[in-house]
């Protein structure tokens, strides 16, 4: 399947996904929270880089375009519809990044309307929303999707400091500014931009920067994870409270 028609899919996925809940308030409202609480994770996990140092921009993008509560079908939207033109004019290194985020926000929107939906059958009312996250969380279980949605951030990021050294392409990204805003495409191109910016800062003037900060992700993402599947409740309960100091 060529790279248009895989993008076209994903955006059509999640966009079916999301339907599903615009119909009942109490979901949307557990999805809202869901969302909220894994962005929240996201900054406590990461509040030593996200106040200052080399890798702070990084995670800043990563919490504000991969991790955020944000509502990213208008970018979506823009994605799905110049799929065809995103193959046959940008380097294919920049088609790859393209293909592996649509694939990320699917596998995402999945994910989180399974955890949505678990959060709103949940009728315990002991604990906090963290609790609650913990317990929906195990109830979805998915610990293999998981993994693999782990994978795709850091191929993302890979991919995204692998365009920084293809000759040409940020003055092709600043030419398509005016083309973009035309189209209206401004989110699409805003996302380009800013992560071919961000991989490129952590990378000037630093040996194997953007690995360095990808090999945090990793590190801190799969604790998380494991954490969240200890098979006893109380001690799962303990290791995610504790990475994140809670």
């Amino acid at each position: 399947m060529d790279a248009s028609r895989i993008i076209r899919n994903e955006v059509e996925k999640v966009q079916r996904l999301r339907k599903a809940a615009e119909g009942r308030p109490t979901l949307a409202n557990a999805l809202l929270a869901v969302k909220r609480i894994q962005s929240l994770r996201f900054e406590l996990s990461y509040r030593d880089l996200l106040q200052g140092g080399p890798y702070q921009v990084a995670a800043r993008f990563f919490m504000s375009e991969l991790y955020g509560p944000v509502d990213y079908s208008r970018r979506d939207d823009q994605f799905a519809r110049i799929a065809g033109a995103i193959q046959r004019l940008l380097p294919q290194h920049a088609v790859a990044t393209a293909v592996t985020l649509a694939r990320l926000h699917g596998l995402t929107e999945e994910l989180d309307l399974a955890m949505g939906e678990a959060w709103e059958a949940d009728q315990q009312s002991d604990g906090s929303d963290w609790v609650r996250y913990i317990r929906a969380w195990r109830q979805t279980e998915r610990q293999q999707e998981r993994h693999s949605q782990l994978r795709l951030v850091l191929e993302i990021g890979a991919d995204l400091d692998a365009l920084t050294r293809t000759p040409g392409l940020r003055l092709m990204l600043r030419m398509m500014r005016g083309p973009a805003q035309a189209a209206g495409l401004p989110d699409l191109q805003r996302f380009l931009e800013q992560g071919f910016d961000t991989f490129a800062s952590i990378g000037k003037g630093r040996q194997e920067g953007a690995l360095q900060f990808l090999k945090i992700v990793e590190r801190r993402e799969t604790e998380v994870i494991e954490s969240l599947f200890l098979p006893g409740y109380e001690d799962c309960q303990r290791a995610f409270n504790k990475l994140l100091d809670i």
